[in-house]
């Protein structure tokens, strides 16, 4: 049974409830109103909140669309590899992290002293902005308003009325966030976005070393230290690459279900490919590692060092056949591309031209919003799924019941706030009406914790979608967090969005 109280929609799951309900709506808070009506009000629907079942859990595995997407009509299937079909363990942050603090002391001459800042796992979540002018490191919602309480200079909260004073508003322009073209030139973003897990341990050194800077009284200039970190953490890939292939168990996770599900789509007639910026020597002994010695008959096209995102925006650059005896690139033209050769570089122009695959039948994975998903949806028409590691932890988190009776009551106290704000002008139902809006405050503020302590969850703010999200959901056709989790649906399995709640519609539905 369904009984509206002001615009909200609720679901009523017994009698008794539905009793509640009658008697909160039965004593509205009007203008003459004081506080012991509003606190009244208060205990009542306190009281309703506590008898609403609470809503069930997210399947851990599941995989959630953005888009309608059919998969009989999915012919062709890409893989990114780094987060996608490899994904690693915390070990693999540590190992980044330490290179590249290294790297930081010995090439860039930066005091000694940094080579004992430790990485803290968890301080930061993917998809934050670092403000290379001011080295701050915030989260920004869909709107590009800056989120309140998660702005961090070093290790080190920035409070509200700096960030007002810094910025002069709540909301960062878009040529702030967003490199565009103006009048035949290119203007350069003042903010980076942190959008892959390769960028974690990146923030967090530049968090530790900004933060030792502070404490010793250092001045620095936070671009020259964004770019030092940057480049350091870059130019140490390829000792990771070695040292991961010398120790693959330490680094990578197993996952048997993914040669099953690459099994199922070899037999049900499907092309796969793969295209990477990983080096072969590197990507072949993960791939061995996780699908087996053999991995490479599943693929009928591979592509290493692709160098994306050009790899999808370059018009011109030829693709070339990769040697594995001298681990060089051959002169030879590629006029065709044969199973069991292992291509390099090249531009997925070339790939369709020589393949004959059309776009709309192309269903492409990868981990990064923007390098993996943007270009291929936008100008090739391909399909595309995101894999999200971090989502397991996320639903993990929206799963644990004193959470969802937070967010329960959360949603509820916001209803009555909202109610009853016009009728508050009463001194004392002012003061009740501060009391609420303090409780919601640090029902905010606890529920963004359980995901992550500094910033919250990778999804939302307090209640926008995050950047990173608003990016994700229009790139991604589906997305899910891990590959493997494919393996529960059927190779013609239809994927159907949720039809999303909009304002004008929210007291049409259940709550």
């Amino acid at each position: 049974m369904i009984f509206k109280f002001g615009c909200t929609s609720l679901y009523i799951h017994s009698k008794n409830s539905l009793k509640k309900c009658k008697e909160l709506v039965r004593f509205p808070i009007r203008s003459n109103s004081s506080s012991a009506t509003m606190t009244e009000a208060y205990h009542k629907m306190k009281e309703l909140c506590k008898s609403k079942k609470l809503p069930p859990d997210v399947n851990l595995k599941g995989v959630f669309a953005c888009n309608e997407l059919d998969l009989k009509e999915i012919k062709v299937y890409g893989f990114d590899y780094d987060y996608t079909l490899a994904c690693y363990k915390p070990s693999m942050d540590y190992l980044l992290y330490n290179l590249a603090r290294e790297t930081l002391v010995k090439k860039h001459k930066y005091p000694a002293d940094i080579l004992s800042l430790d990485y803290i796992p968890g301080f930061t979540v993917r998809g934050l902005h670092y403000d290379i002018e001011k080295g701050l490191l915030l989260k920004l919602d869909s709107f590009l308003q800056i989120q309140f309480g998660s702005v961090y200079r070093g290790l080190s909260p920035v409070s509200d009325n700096e960030v007002l004073k810094l910025y002069k508003n709540r909301i960062v322009p878009i040529s702030y966030v967003e490199a565009h073209v103006r009048n035949g030139g290119s203007h350069q973003a003042k903010m980076v976005q942190m959008a892959d897990l390769f960028s974690v341990p990146e923030m967090g050194l530049l968090s530790n070393v900004t933060e030792y800077f502070l404490s010793k009284g250092i001045d620095y200039h936070p671009e020259i230290l964004f770019h030092d970190v940057k480049n350091s953490v870059r130019s140490v890939h390829p000792i990771m690459h070695t040292i991961v292939e010398k120790n693959i168990l330490e680094y990578v996770e197993p996952n048997t279900d993914i040669r099953q599900y690459f099994e199922r789509l070899v037999e049900g007639g499907k092309k796969v490919f793969l295209v990477t910026n990983s080096p072969f020597k590197f990507v072949d002994k993960g791939m061995g590692y996780i699908v087996g010695e053999d991995w490479r008959d599943f693929f009928d096209v591979v592509v290493v060092q692709a160098r994306k995102p050009r790899f999808f925006t370059d018009e011109s650059r030829p693709m070339r056949i990769y040697d594995e005896g001298s681990q060089t690139q051959v002169w030879d033209r590629v006029n065709r591309l044969d199973k069991g050769k292992i291509y390099y570089e090249g531009t997925v122009k070339q790939l369709l031209e020589i393949t004959g695959w059309s776009g709309e039948q192309v269903l492409y994975f990868g981990d990064h919003p923007y390098s993996d998903l943007a270009d291929v949806t936008l100008a090739h028409g391909w399909r595309t799924g995101a894999i999200i590691s971090e989502l397991a932890h996320e639903i993990e988190t929206l799963n644990n019941k004193e959470l969802k009776f937070d967010l329960n009551w959360l949603h509820m106290l916001t209803q009555l706030i909202e109610d009853s704000q016009d009728s508050a002008w009463k001194a004392d139902c002012k003061v009740m009406l501060t009391k609420w809006l303090e409780e919601r405050d640090h029902l905010r503020l606890k529920t963004k914790r359980l995901f992550n302590k500094q910033f919250g969850s990778v999804f939302r703010t307090y209640h926008n979608p995050t950047y990173f999200s608003r990016r994700l959901f229009r790139f991604a056709d589906i997305y899910t967090s891990s590959i493997a989790n494919l393996q529960n649906y059927s190779i013609e399995h239809t994927f159907y969005p949720r039809r999303g709640v909009m304002p004008h519609e929210y007291a049409s539905y259940f709550v």
